[in-house]
């Protein structure tokens, strides 16, 4: 297997808009309402619950398909991560541990720079949230669920999205040393310096895709998520 199939997959599985392809189904040219964006919390706002759920989902999904797909045939001597795919291994090239790590996680941002940057649509896209919470899915399962609840702490606490998005994204780089560390890996030095430096990456892109958002905080007119009144 050409070790190049796994991140340009990814960035072809992570460039497909469901955003705007969601909302053109009911209509809408999700580019012109609301924030503009593309991704699942517009959609949700203008479009409509089930159809900003059903964005998550698969945001998600293209950024966990391809990762998995990535872990399951890039492998090295005692890889055993519980989320590979054991159907693929047959198919699997087997690298020195630093090589596969760094594959690895090359075809996991490469979901996410395909979701951010679409060529389909201008090399523009979504903030990458829902789309990097899959690839950490795949590659460190229970981070995310930390993740999540530092989320909806946030989220509750502020109600702003944003913030709790940011919040979580700052969060990511510590909780992965912290992993490391928890794991005895740190200290062996066996510890995973590709994902480490994924992390930093992905905290710092969605910081910078979360520019407009920080200006809005700052003016006080970032707004704020709440449920429509029935009338």
């Amino acid at each position: 297997m050409p070790l190049w199939i796994p991140p340009v997959l990814a960035f072809l599985a992570g460039s497909i808009p469901f955003g705007l392809l969601i909302a053109k189904a009911k209509g809408v040219n999700i580019r012109e309402h609301g924030s503009g964006n593309i991704g699942a919390t517009n959609v949700l706002r203008v479009v409509g619950k089930p159809y900003g759920i059903g964005c998550l989902i698969l945001d998600l999904l293209k950024g966990l398909i391809p990762t998995l797909i990535g872990i399951s045939l890039i492998r090295y001597a005692g890889s055993s991560n519980p989320m590979a795919i054991d159907a693929l291994k047959p198919y699997a090239v087997e690298l020195p541990i630093l090589n596969a790590q760094i594959l690895q996680i090359l075809t996991g941002l490469a979901a996410i720079i395909g979701h951010n940057y679409s060529p389909w649509i201008g090399f523009k896209g979504g903030k990458g949230i829902a789309t990097s919470g899959g690839v950490l899915i795949a590659l460190m399962p229970a981070a995310v669920v930390i993740l999540v609840l530092i989320w909806l702490i946030l989220f509750f606490t502020t109600k702003y999205v944003s913030v709790a998005s940011i919040g979580a994204a700052l969060c990511l780089p510590i909780l992965t040393i912290g992993g490391s560390a928890f794991h005895g890996k740190l200290a062996d030095g066996t510890w995973n310096k590709p994902l480490f430096v994924f992390s930093i990456v992905v905290a710092l892109m969605a910081v910078w895709r979360h520019r407009s958002n920080i200006v809005a905080l700052k003016n006080g007119t970032e707004n704020k998520f709440s449920k429509k009144k029935k009338k």
